[in-house]
């Protein structure tokens, strides 16, 4: 009888190792954050006023996959006052973007992101550096992000340039 309550506690021993074991290296590799940091929020800072800044330049990114959003949108923000050359865009590296975003980088750049916001329907505004990479010159920047809450049926699809043989 003692054999047996020792190989049992001994297996219980091992066990509780081993699980602890497994635990520390998920902490260590990074799959287990025991002090998460709070997700930041896209609430608006109360005293900031939207700004419509012809100024910034203006990413926009298409993050769905109906075609001609950024001519759009590049057209209406064109008719809003921006300059032609500081108004670019392109498909986005995904096309499962829920809401259309306005990213900015620094807090001063607040209203100016949220000014844009309101040209563009009321879109969400957030803070983010994820885009300041994509910024090559000194000027400020805001970022766009089409989502699938624009994508509407009524947009044309590009007509094919495929050439139809004559009768």
């Amino acid at each position: 009888m003692n054999g047996l309550v020792v190989l049992l506690w001994s297996a219980a021993v091992a066990l509780v190792l081993i699980v602890v074991g497994i635990f520390v290296t998920l902490v260590m590799m990074g799959r287990i954050d025991l002090f998460p940091e709070a997700e930041p929020t896209s609430v608006q800072t109360p005293g900031v006023v939207a700004e419509v800044d012809t100024s910034y330049r203006v990413l926009i990114l298409n993050a769905t996959p109906q075609s001609g959003l950024v001519a759009s949108v590049r057209t209406q923000l064109l008719a809003e006052g921006w300059a032609a050359d500081a108004v670019f865009g392109s498909d986005g590296a995904t096309q499962q973007f829920d809401k259309t975003t306005v990213f900015y980088i620094d807090k001063g750049d607040e209203s100016a992101a949220l000014g844009l916001a309101e040209v563009l329907g009321g879109a969400e505004v957030e803070q983010s550096d994820f885009y300041a990479a994509l910024n090559d010159t000194e000027l400020p920047q805001l970022t766009v992000v089409i989502g699938l809450d624009k994508v509407s049926d009524d947009v044309p699809e590009p007509e094919s340039t495929e050439e139809t043989p004559a009768d």
